[in-house]
């Protein structure tokens, strides 16, 4: 059985491109960006048509098959790196304090968060919840303010499909959010 090393390294990267376009192109269409994930749909069949007929071209060789499963696997966590780099959307992070004395919501505001606040009823006691709308690429700022300003709060952070109206909306009107 013959091996080429070559092909063997031209089908893993072509399935690296290719899943890799795929994944975003999926994240791409769940967040409405429809636009985009239709070219990069054109681009996404291409790479995969050029990977199968090498790999139909070769089929007797397992090896060859091996490296379209690898291909495959690599371009899944390739995909999932570069949307994580991107950090498309928003994030709602849900903030609970343990006081209500604390200077958390004006702290946000000053470095340019949106915050609402309200008091409930916690286990223990009144606490201090907060909502903050964040763009993705800056939650790990965001967490790690808090983290600093509020060492026990607890978090929750969800991503909203839609948002209208507010304070957010009124900074990014005009602009595709």
């Amino acid at each position: 059985m013959d091996i080429s090393l070559s092909l063997i390294g031209s089908i893993i990267g072509i399935n690296v491109v290719y899943v890799s376009i795929f994944t975003l192109r999926l994240i791409l269409m769940i967040k409405g960006r429809r636009g985009l994930a239709s070219f990069l749909a054109m681009i996404e069949v291409f790479v995969y048509l050029m990977g199968l007929n090498l790999v139909l071209q070769n089929v007797d060789n397992p090896w060859n098959m091996a490296a379209y499963c690898l291909g495959f696997g690599l371009g899944v966590y390739m995909g999932s790196r570069i949307e994580e780099y991107l950090a498309l959307g928003y994030l709602v992070v849900q903030v609970i304090v343990d006081s209500l004395e604390t200077e958390l919501p004006v702290k946000l505001r000053e470095k340019g968060y949106g915050v609402t606040s309200w008091q409930a009823d916690g286990k223990d006691g009144k606490r201090l919840v907060l909502q903050v709308l964040v763009k993705r690429k800056n939650e790990k700022r965001l967490m790690e303010t808090l983290k600093r300003l509020s060492p026990h709060a607890f978090i929750i952070s969800h991503e909203p499909k839609n948002f209208k109206g507010g304070f957010w909306v009124k900074l990014t009107e005009g602009r595709r959010i």
